[in-house]
Formats: structure tokens, C-alpha cells, sequence
């Protein structure tokens, strides 16, 4: 079955898994507690200002081949702190741009859900048969990839739980979209 067909459950589930985000965000707010206010912002910006590092970007500490090699780098890493910093551009506060990229991303998985799908199943599938696939699809492309921050990266578990959940909120989602809107 071509992945054309499936146009409308590709817009369609993009479309609730946005409005489902909003809600786990928005409403329900489990993952929110996991990003927690530094003390002495202030003082922290100040420093990574004075430090001049190219903005946007992304940086690790202790770097593991920064001066000293590798011996060194592992006496930090045993000293401590440890961690990963994420820095923006400076700009005006706006959600839109941001949204924007969101949806976009929904659209893209929804369409490997589309092709996934397709492949496995033919018109006429049953809907719980389309879930399955279209589900565990969802899944992979909305969640597996935050096991690798945790893992390699120091992303908290708990914080990897919460969002492995929002990732099967969105993959039940998109199954359930496509599950109704799938060609009899």
C-alpha cells in the first residue's frame, strides 16, 4: 500500500500527539519536577558568559580528552562535578518557533509509522493489528533514543521513565489514529 494513502492519519495523529503533548506539559506536568531552578542562576550565568563559549552548543564536563589526557579526565570524573551543558542563543522568548519544530517532528514520525505500517500490513487490517505495529513503531521513534542520554549523557532515570511514558502516551496515540482512519 503506498504511504500516500495514509495522508490522513499522518496529519491526523501529528496533529493529536501535539494536542496530547500540550496536555502531558500543559496539565498533567509529571516531567516538569525533573527540571529544577540552579541556585545562584545568576552567578552560573555570569560565569558561562565570562567563559565566551560559542552559543548555541553543547559541551561536557569533565571533557574526557581536554588537557591532560585521558588519566586526568578520570580523576575529574571521580572528583566531581560531572555533567552536560546545553546553551541557546539569546533571543526574544517565543514558543512558536518551537512549536512549529514540534509539529514537524510529529508529521515525521507519523510518516515512518506510515511506512512501517504499510509494509507489515495491507488494507483491510484489523485495528488492533494496526495498533500493534503502528504502536510499537510510535514507541521506537518518540522514546527509545532517551535510554542513550541516560545511559551515556547523565540524563536522570526518573526523569527517563516520565518521558519513556509520554513516548507510549504518543505512540497509543498515533496507533489509535491510524488504527480508526486505516483503508478498509
Amino acid at each position: 500500500m503506498p504511504v500516500v494513502s495514509l495522508w490522513l492519519p499522518i496529519v491526523l495523529s501529528a496533529v493529536i500527539v501535539m494536542i496530547g503533548s500540550s496536555v502531558v506539559w500543559m496539565a498533567l506536568k509529571y516531567e516538569n519536577a525533573e527540571w529544577k531552578p540552579i541556585p545562584g542562576e545568576d552567578q552560573l550565568r555570569e560565569v558561562v558568559r565570562k567563559l565566551n563559549l560559542k552559543v548555541p552548543g553543547q559541551y561536557i564536563f569533565p571533557h574526557m580528552m581536554g588537557e591532560g589526557g585521558a588519566q586526568a579526565a578520570m580523576k575529574k570524573v571521580e572528583e566531581g562535578p560531572n555533567g552536560v551543558l546545553l546553551l541557546r542563543k539569546p533571543a526574544k522568548w517565543s514558543m512558536a518557533p518551537m512549536l512549529t519544530q514540534a509539529f514537524i517532528y510529529y508529521l515525521v514520525v507519523s510518516f515512518f509509522v506510515a511506512y512501517v505500517t504499510s509494509h507489515a500490513l495491507g488494507v483491510g487490517a484489523p485495528y488492533l493489528k494496526v495498533f500493534q505495529i503502528a504502536g510499537a513503531s510510535g514507541f521506537m521513534a518518540y522514546g527509545l533514543a532517551l535510554v542513550q542520554e541516560a545511559i551515556w549523557f547523565g540524563r536522570t532515570w526518573t526523569s527517563t521513565v516520565k518521558s519513556l511514558f509520554s513516548a507510549l502516551i504518543y505512540a497509543c496515540l498515533t496507533a489509535g489514529t491510524f488504527g480508526w482512519l486505516w483503508p478498509r
